[in-house]
């Protein structure tokens, strides 16, 4: 579980060229507390316990705020809402084709450099991630 200070998450808004609020950190914070890939309305739900006011509109914006500045990544598109990862090292995900889970594999086992020379002429593989479609174990046992 990763904790930041107000000064840590100050400094770290600052180099990405946010301004700093109450309701961002702890947003923020909400997302990189657990290793899971949440929802907005998880991460909302976290939030509503600290900030009682805050409104999912918020959650959101914020969200997008931090994917588009690169704070956070948004996980696969293929999921049935948005999710998010406080995980910014390189890493790819097993995703659950049936209920969406998804978890992270680190490692180096797919060779970045043959696959770039596979891609077409102008295409910049600035984000790589492999994602693997199967069964998690718990939707595997209801086949």
């Amino acid at each position: 579980m990763l904790r930041l200070t107000h000064e840590q998450f100050r400094e770290l808004a600052a180099k990405h060229g946010l301004a700093v609020t109450h309701q961002r950190q702890v947003v923020y914070q909400a997302v990189i507390a657990s290793q899971r890939h949440h929802s907005p309305e998880e991460i909302y739900a976290a939030v509503r316990r600290r900030i009682p006011s805050i409104s999912l509109a918020t959650v959101y914006n914020n969200l997008r705020l931090f994917i588009e500045c690169g704070m956070l990544r948004e996980v696969t598109p293929h999921a049935a809402t948005l999710r998010v990862d406080g995980n910014l090292k390189p890493h790819h995900h097993l995703v659950c084709s049936r209920c969406k889970l998804v978890h992270d594999i680190e490692g180096d086992f797919i060779d970045l450099k043959r696959l770039s020379r596979q891609l077409p002429d102008g295409f910049d593989m600035s984000q790589p991630l492999i994602e693997v479609f199967g069964l998690c174990r718990r939707c595997s046992a209801r086949t």
